[in-house]
């Protein structure tokens, strides 16, 4: 089976346990304002122009194929569940050493479910420690398939105030909060991550909101703050897109961990990034 993707990273340390391969999958069903991959959202490739790369050589006039300094990018190749699975069985001893594995992430995993289940069945069937970053806004029965095939689930939730999602993402959280409370029934382990966006979730009251709807779930490994990423800015100006939190910056060590505290208040485990 062949699927989009945009990039293979190896040697993450941040997208799961252990060391990593993470797969972004392209495209997703959410339009997050502060999207730090925002070549992920349309699920075709597309072309990027990065000006201050341009040489002026008149190369790509031709193809952009040609562009040697990477000034005009196509973003999203085709690849299969196979030669993806071959470049992730490289790292197999690593992997094993710091139970480690692959994390399929975006983008959003489950807009190219089927791909998805056949590249975690690949990993499985090596013994591959496999997870899926998602935000879980799909309905259940697309979802269920998905996560028999894989190990770990790492979900988000943004906000809880229901109209600030929508605002802000574009859909709705009930059916996130929702699958998230099934995902708890199904007894498998999982992460729920917080971006911590400017303006948006970064008091204690939207991250209390989100512990308290927490502290109620049985298998919920621990909540990760996520303080916010900057550097979607220059893939913005590279897709010719808005960037409505240009110029933001990233909360300091300190307001994260207060943040990390009050959240902790209501008896759940918090790691921050």
């Amino acid at each position: 089976m062949k699927g989009i993707i945009t990039e293979i990273q190896r040697f993450s340390l941040r997208d799961g346990p252990g060391i990593r391969t993470v797969v972004f999958l392209k495209g997703c069903n959410m339009a997050c304002q502060w999207c730090h991959n925002p070549e992920t959202i349309s699920p075709k490739p597309q072309l990027a122009f990065y000006a201050e790369n341009c040489i002026g050589c008149g190369k790509c006039e031709t193809s952009p194929d040609l562009c040697f300094a990477d000034a005009k990018v196509i973003i999203g190749k085709e690849m299969s569940s196979t030669e993806i699975y071959d470049q992730i069985a490289r790292d197999l001893p690593y992997y094993k050493n710091s139970g480690g594995g692959v994390t399929l992430s975006g983008g959003e995993a489950l807009m190219q479910p089927e791909f998805a289940i056949e590249i975690l069945g690949l990993c499985k069937e090596a013994g591959i420690h496999g997870a899926i970053e998602t935000n879980l806004s799909f309905d259940w029965e697309e979802i269920e398939p998905v996560l028999a095939a894989c190990d770990l689930v790492m979900a988000d939730i943004k906000h809880m105030n229901d109209s600030v999602h929508v605002e802000r993402t574009g859909v709705s959280n009930k059916k996130i909060l929702a699958n998230i409370a099934k995902l708890d029934g199904t007894g498998k382990k999982f992460i729920v991550k917080t971006p911590v966006i400017p303006g948006v979730n970064d008091n204690e009251r939207d991250i209390e909101d989100i512990a308290l709807f927490l502290s109620k779930l049985k298998n919920l490994e621990c909540f990760e703050l996520l303080n916010f990423n900057p550097l979607g800015a220059k893939k913005r100006e590279g897709l010719k897109v808005s960037n409505p939190f240009k110029g933001a910056l990233p909360l300091s060590d300190d307001r994260m961990e207060k943040l990390a505290e009050a959240a902790r208040a209501h008896g759940v485990k918090v790691r921050r990034s």
